[in-house]
């Protein structure tokens, strides 16, 4: 009963605030079989609902309990190093919040992780034994079908992977020439262009350059004639200051160094002019290379549009279709190989299902035989339980393989349908287990189910609400016992009436009602010993139980009690 390793187990504890008759309520449980009994109203499926709610279940604003605004569910599971904890919290106005270990989830998140720790059977939840996908699941699980249901499953997965590729591979002889010749065409076009990464913004650039030729021109001439120009140039003006210098420097020798400065900006002046003629020459453009250069950009701009964002993704296009190329040229001998292993392939799937359909032919019987004797002790006739194994014969266009002569459906998990049938009332047919009418039967095959599988199913706690329903005393005393034994390898929570199913209790927890501060609640306490007698007696006896009540109750627990002994030690 103890989790492995980090793997969630059994249910710990259980809080519950606010929800209907329950204001403040909190239950630790116990490993094997806790058993719930209390009066009729005082809320024992209540916290079944509590629980469904904690591990996903749809949440119903009728539950929150008047006045308040909103209940919260609380289940801690058995977990190292430590326990998960699942919360989940439904406003009164209708929204509804989930967490796990403190993180906010959605609730399908938490269905799909806290739901498989914690199976409902009651009279409107049965769940998983109705579906018959998961009965297929369990077939295989008790038969110990793994290794070949693996088999299958592979299989069934190298024929999609083949399957997809050659339905790629399936193209008209004449769609196949149409792309090659636009592939092909493609290619041409951009080799033949021979464009480079970077060349639009480098033909951008000088074309921006070409359409300031005109301003660039004038300007620069303007600039030339300030420097040189003939009479009020900059030149001819520093020289006529040159010769006022020297003027100078002959009366005064101090004025000899900016005499030869004057002589530097002269020359310098000079050489800046002839820069910026050079300048204003070079930068005429030939109109016949300006139209090149527009052509060209023309061509590379209608390659991006074809083929990519940019020049870079334009030649990745054509690498990509030189690739596609040569894959179409070499398609019909592709295909031809690709038809052949989609043969093979269905072979193997038929072979390995057929193996597998004959492996769960004969565990169906088992199984069928191992339920049906555990419904006997519970009050049923022999032989109410049978397991069907059928095959669905494929449409027209499914894919099918041929086992026995027929065309049969496949999926990954082999070619049968597997049905749990159930005849419950003499001299009718055997039907589905999803057709039968009655709730506490239900309850009872899930027991039974669950008993013969208990060493299949990882479940870890499995919930039964009201699977007495229907039952007389005759039949309650195998009923807890099975209950016990299931208690063996799962933790079992059952809601019951009957003091024969509580007196096989590994734990038994009473339920009442009581008034407070004018408002009913609902209280949970744990019984011990002689409260459990007076428990166990009212069920037999009533509120006031006479003393023949009170020895029934210590009889049936005595007679609990050693047949749990005797069972421990056959077991041990």
């Amino acid at each position: 009963m103890t989790a492995d390793l980090d793997r969630p187990g059994r249910l710990l504890e259980l809080a519950v605030v606010d929800l209907a008759l329950i204001d403040r309520l909190r239950v630790s449980l116990a490993p094997g079989l806790n058993v719930i009994t209390g009066e009729t109203g005082a809320g024992k499926s209540l916290l079944i609902d509590a629980l469904g709610l904690a591990i996903g279940a749809r949440a119903d604003t009728s539950l929150v309990r008047h006045g308040a605004e909103g209940l919260r569910v609380e289940a801690l599971f058995d977990r190292l190093p430590e326990p998960l904890i699942a919360v989940r919290e439904v406003a009164a106005a209708g929204r509804s919040t989930a967490r796990i270990d403190d993180e906010t989830v959605t609730v399908a998140r938490l269905a799909e992780t806290v739901g498989p720790l914690v199976e409902i059977h009651g009279q409107h939840e049965q769940q998983r034994l109705l579906d018959e996908r998961w009965q297929r699941d369990v077939l295989d699980a008790y038969g110990g079908h793994a290794a070949e249901r693996a088999a299958v499953a592979g299989a069934v997965d190298r024929w999609r992977a083949n399957r997809a590729v050659l339905l790629e591979l399936s193209l008209d002889p004449r769609e196949v020439a149409r792309r090659l010749e636009v592939l092909e065409h493609e290619i041409e076009e951009i080799e033949a262009a021979g464009p480079r990464p970077g060349e639009i913004d480098e033909l951008r650039g000088r074309l921006a350059a070409t359409a300031n030729v005109e301003a660039l021109a004038r300007e620069g001439r303007a600039l030339r004639d300030a420097l040189v120009g003939e009479g009020q140039g900059a030149r001819d003006r520093v020289g006529a200051a040159h010769a006022e210098g020297r003027a100078l420097a002959r009366i005064d020798q101090r004025f000899e160094a900016i005499v030869a400065r004057l002589a530097g900006l002269e020359g310098e002046i000079t050489d800046v002019a002839a820069e910026v003629r050079g300048l204003v020459e070079g930068a005429d453009v030939d109109p016949a290379a300006i139209a090149a250069m527009e052509e060209r950009l023309s061509l590379l701009y209608g390659l991006e549009r074809r083929y990519g964002p940019d020049l870079v993704a334009v030649l990745a296009h054509a690498e990509r279709a030189a690739l596609e190329v040569e894959r179409l040229r070499g398609i019909e001998e592709e295909r031809t190989v690709r038809a052949a292993e989609d043969a093979r392939l269905l072979e193997e799937i038929a072979a390995s299902a057929a193996e597998l359909s004959r492996l769960r032919t004969t565990a169906a019987a088992r199984l069928a035989a191992a339920v049906s004797e555990t419904l006997e002790s519970l009050g049923f006739d022999p032989d109410v339980f049978s397991v069907a194994v059928g095959r669905r014969p494929a449409e027209r266009g499914e894919p099918a393989v041929e086992v026995d002569g027929d065309a049969v459906a496949f999926d990954a998990a082999g070619i049968d349908l597997v049905v749990f049938r159930f005849a419950p009332n003499p001299g009718e047919p055997s039907r589905p287990l999803a057709r039968i009418a009655s709730g506490g039967e239900m309850s009872r095959v899930a027991l039974a189910v669950k008993q013969v599988l208990a060493s299949a199913d990882a479940t870890p706690t499995l919930v039964f609400d009201e699977i007495d329903s229907g039952i007389g005393g005759r039949n309650a005393e195998p009923i807890g016992r099975s209950l016990w034994a299931l208690g063996r390898r799962h933790q079992v929570l059952c809601v019951t009436h009957l003091p024969q199913i509580a007196a096989y209790a590994d734990a038994h927890f009473r339920i009442t009602k009581q008034d407070h501060q004018g408002r009913t609640v609902t209280r949970l306490e744990r019984l011990e010993d002689a409260d459990r007698v007076g428990e166990i007696a009212q069920m037999l006896g009533g509120t006031t139980p006479a003393g023949a009540a009170v020895a029934g109750a210590r009889e049936l627990l005595e007679g609990a009690e050693r047949w749990r002994s005797t069972a421990a030690g056959v077991r041990g």
